[in-house]
């Protein structure tokens, strides 16, 4: 089987992180290697990261795409996932993202959706149907594919490698998964729906930066 890095974006949300990561450490298939990149915080997010055992990298300049970059890059696995520090993967995520890349050895990268909680189930839905169901059923007729979910996905090594060079690492008016989803090689075979692991905790998604 792959081996696995869990990168995970993190500006100021150490109590969320926390959670986070006490969920990856509960996976009933570990990560070989947990990167919590530091975007800039002030608060204990190096602390905590450092407490649950995550390997930390810096990134001092502010914003999603220099950090979710950052740890990327510093990623060393066959397998690249992904997590917000808002997302709490239930125990069978990393087993079911390497399940899902072993059944489809063609496919390069697989996402999926995410349910929201902290919030009350009508908004829960809302968020579930229109805001997630709008990104996965609008964004591949503009692509021609399925899109990435920054929330809950993973790609092989060289996915990363091969759309590093071209996206913006320093812009701040686009998500880094939609911008991830555009500079894509066309070669590349997107695979969903991986189960919803990585709920945010409000009707918004919290992103870093």
């Amino acid at each position: 089987m792959a081996t696995i890095s869990v990168v995970i974006p993190c500006h100021n949300d150490a109590g969320l992180l926390s959670t986070c990561l006490a969920a990856l450490a509960a996976q009933v298939r570990p990560a070989e290697e947990v990167i919590v990149v530091d975007n800039a915080s002030t608060d204990a997010t190096a602390e905590t990261a450092r407490a649950a055992g995550a390997r930390i990298v810096s990134e001092p300049a502010r914003g999603i795409w220099p950090a979710a970059a950052a740890g990327y890059d510093a990623a060393t696995r066959e397998v690249i996932a992904r997590l917000d520090a808002d997302s709490v993967p239930p125990p069978d995520w990393l087993a079911r993202l390497e399940a899902g890349l072993a059944r489809s050895p063609e496919a390069d990268l697989i996402t999926g959706p995410g349910d929201f909680y902290g919030c009350s189930p009508l908004v829960a839905w809302l968020g579930r149907t229109f805001y997630l169901g709008g990104y996965f059923f609008w964004i591949p007729v503009w692509l021609g594919h399925r899109p990435v979910f920054g929330s809950n996905f993973a790609m092989r090594r060289e996915v990363w490698l091969g759309a590093r060079g071209r996206v913006n690492r320093e812009r701040t008016d686009i998500h880094d998964d939609l911008d991830l989803s555009l500079h894509l090689d066309p070669a590349v075979r997107v695979r969903g729906p991986a189960r919803r692991p990585a709920p945010p905790p409000s009707p918004g998604l919290t992103r870093s930066g």
